[in-house]
């Protein structure tokens, strides 16, 4: 899958053939159109959101917004990618709060004692082995909260700057302020969340109790985690940092660059249920068939 945050992986000229084939009826292009984006908007929207069918239908209303407007693009004032994620991520910010956003907006002191809160038996090598993707879910589930609990504006800045690893130019230029506003906002929302992961997690500092092993059958009797229905490590097809312009390898020698590893290392979900969605949505109304002459 190509990154559009990538410059080495994305296509101006790509997404411009495909749009003139949308606008001159074709259904073919506005799938592949749909496909080579849904991905990632689908998956800031987990990270954002934290709830698998609000994130889901962020992204249909998204789509389907951008695409009622394909008509109304203009290449000589923004990229499509910029005009696409301009779209997305003001959707994101204005979007009403779901309960589940509400209960992090307590911040970080209530969200880590609750964890801390939770059961902790040591589990044995064997009993590891066996809920290896428990644990796992486990881990993700808890950092994907601890992200919940900045603002709005700072969670979707770390997302996309640092677990997306966006380019910052192309940051600053979808969100309309300078490189060093983008900067900035990054910055702050670092600080606020590794300060709390620095002092209360051990996946970053050996010296904190919590250990995600320790933690997994409590947040099972809790239901944080669903050995039946796992939310992360279902579907999913590759790891975000597979998609980054940066590798794993490369990350590895700041201390912000290793915090942000280790949200890089969660799973990149397939959502190929939102595309027929989305088409279905477009060919049942008729102001979008006309629009499209759609064949």
């Amino acid at each position: 899958m190509k990154n559009p945050f990538n410059n080495k992986d994305y296509s101006q000229q790509d997404d411009l053939a495909l749009i003139q084939s949308c606008l001159n009826g074709s259904k073919q292009a506005l799938n592949t159109l749909v496909e080579n984006h849904q991905g990632y908007i689908f998956n800031v929207a987990l990270k954002y959101f934290n709830h698998i069918a609000d994130a889901e239908d962020a992204t249909q209303e998204v789509l389907i917004k951008v695409i009622a407007n394909l008509g109304n693009y203009d290449a000589s004032k923004a990229q499509f990618r910029t005009w696409l994620y301009r779209i997305t991520f003001h959707h994101f910010l204005n979007a009403k709060k779901a309960p589940i956003e509400l209960r992090y907006e307590a911040g970080f002191e209530n969200f880590f004692t609750t964890i801390e809160g939770s059961k902790i038996e040591e589990l044995t090598l064997e009993e590891e082995n066996k809920m290896k993707w428990e644990i796992e879910e486990a881990k993700v589930a808890c950092m994907a909260g601890m992200i919940m609990c900045l603002d709005r504006a700072q969670r979707l800045t770390y997302i996309i700057g640092d677990v997306f690893d966006i380019d910052h130019h192309l940051g600053a230029e979808i969100f309309e302020i300078s490189t060093d506003n983008f900067r900035q906002r990054l910055t702050r929302a670092r600080k606020d969340l590794y300060e709390w992961m620095h002092n209360r997690c051990g996946l970053v500092n050996r010296d904190n109790p919590c250990r995600c092993p320790k933690k997994t059958k409590g947040f099972i009797e809790k239901g944080y985690v669903n050995p039946e229905n796992l939310k992360w490590h279902s579907d999913f097809s590759t790891r975000i940092y597979e998609l980054s312009e940066n590798t794993v390898d490369n990350l590895l020698n700041e201390r912000d660059k290793i915090y942000a590893n280790l949200f890089k290392q969660h799973p990149f979900k397939n959502n190929n249920i939102t595309t027929e969605k989305i088409l279905d949505e477009i060919l049942s109304n008729d102001k979008f068939r006309q629009s499209f002459d759609l064949n």
